[in-house]
């Protein structure tokens, strides 16, 4: 096992006893888009605050680009994995959006003027700049999410981890993080969702990985979506596009289409009478 993140048989308990990971192991490799899915209760939360030492491991070991995390290097890991909260309230805090953002480059020790360049960029990245000297508290849902993400884009790491990104967001905010996740992807970045949504996590990752009570019940790519065993266990459901397909009757779960676009070239194939064999 090796890549840009790399954990191997995690354990973590809370104080009140309760074991949040037992046993838990995945990798994730550079520039990767991964999808980490599971059952409410799975471990999805606990584990991303491990990826930036928020959460140190019980038992176990977390590495991120080759540096096992520890009471020694969480500070460093904070420079390296950016994490966004699900619920930006918890993370968007200042008196300005544009002192929200320049909070962790100022942390980092950068002088004024790169702060300066990384709070404009991070700001023009999100679609945020002409609300630099605005009160977080009168921004929507949606705009907080943003300037969060802006916010971790400023510190400039490598891996970005947002968990349940898409929660509560309208049609419209959905796109436009979609958007901005595509940008921070074609430019290099790793990362790593947490979220209940099948269909976005069909359309959007590399690869999907499924956890349950706090362990790793597989990880691959996207096909694992159309695993009828691996759904029912994880207690998830079929992509919507998968499950047209299954209800016209294709039983051959392993070339159902999962996405729009694998959707619309299975029907080309029925209707030129070539069959249905593609499951993405």
């Amino acid at each position: 096992m090796s890549g840009i993140i790399e954990i191997e048989d995690l354990y973590y308990s809370y104080r009140d006893g309760t074991e949040a990971l037992r046993g838990l192991s995945l990798y994730v490799d550079e520039n990767e888009r991964v999808a980490l899915l599971g059952p409410n209760g799975a471990g999805k939360s606990t584990l991303l605050l491990h990826l930036n030492g928020i959460n140190l491991p019980g038992q176990g070991v977390v590495r991120v680009l080759g540096k096992e995390i520890n009471s020694k290097t969480e500070k460093w890991v904070r420079t390296k994995v950016g994490l966004v909260f699900q619920d930006p309230d918890d993370q968007v805090f200042s008196y300005t959006v544009h002192e929200d953002v320049a909070f962790g480059p100022r942390n980092m020790g950068l002088s004024p003027p790169e702060v300066e360049e990384r709070v404009e960029q991070a700001l023009e990245a999100v679609g945020m700049s002409n609300y630099a000297g605005h009160p977080p508290y009168h921004l929507s849902y949606g705009q907080k999410k943003r300037v969060a993400i802006a916010g971790v884009l400023a510190m400039g790491p490598p891996v970005i981890v947002l968990d349940e990104p898409m929660a509560y967001l309208d049609p419209r905010g959905k796109e436009t993080l979609l958007e901005i996740l595509n940008r921070l992807h074609k430019s290099g970045a790793t990362i790593i969702i947490a979220t209940h949504d099948v269909d976005f996590a069909a359309e959007w990752a590399d690869r999907v990985v499924i956890i349950k009570d706090g362990r790793t019940l597989r990880q691959g790519d996207t096909s694992l979506l159309t695993d009828e065993e691996v759904v029912s266990e994880a207690h998830l459901r079929f992509p919507v596009v998968t499950q047209i397909f299954k209800r016209l009757g294709d039983s051959n779960t392993e070339n159902l289409p999962l996405t729009v676009s694998g959707a619309v070239e299975a029907i080309r194939r029925l209707l030129s009478g070539g069959g249905c064999n593609n499951g993405n």
